[in-house]
């Protein structure tokens, strides 16, 4: 539901960077969002974030550092324990290589 700072500039003869500096201006920036995995029954502290242009506010802080786990392929009913393996896993190893 959009085009990236690349497609955009590409429309418009000019350079990523000249689209996210306009952008940025306007204040249009991505917010953290947080999935609310227990359906709102009790208050969801889980890691299942994402970023969204749709957002007004973030749902977690960010902060300095860390690391980020990206996923890849279809996201199914069914494919949820492997994901979670895969990005435990990732996790863990980075963790123990520091």
């Amino acid at each position: 539901n959009g085009f990236s700072d690349i497609q955009i500039a590409e429309c418009l003869k000019c350079t990523e960077e000249d689209v996210r500096s306009k952008r940025k201006s306007f204040d249009i920036v991505p917010k953290t969002k947080q999935i609310d995995t227990l359906a709102a029954e009790y208050p969801a502290e889980t890691n299942y974030l994402y970023t969204t242009y749709h957002g007004s506010e973030d749902d977690v802080e960010s902060s300095n550092g860390g690391v980020i786990v990206l996923g890849s392929g279809a996201y199914r009913i069914g494919s949820s324990i492997e994901f979670d393996w895969c990005g435990v896993s990732a996790s863990r190893t980075l963790r123990q290589i520091g």
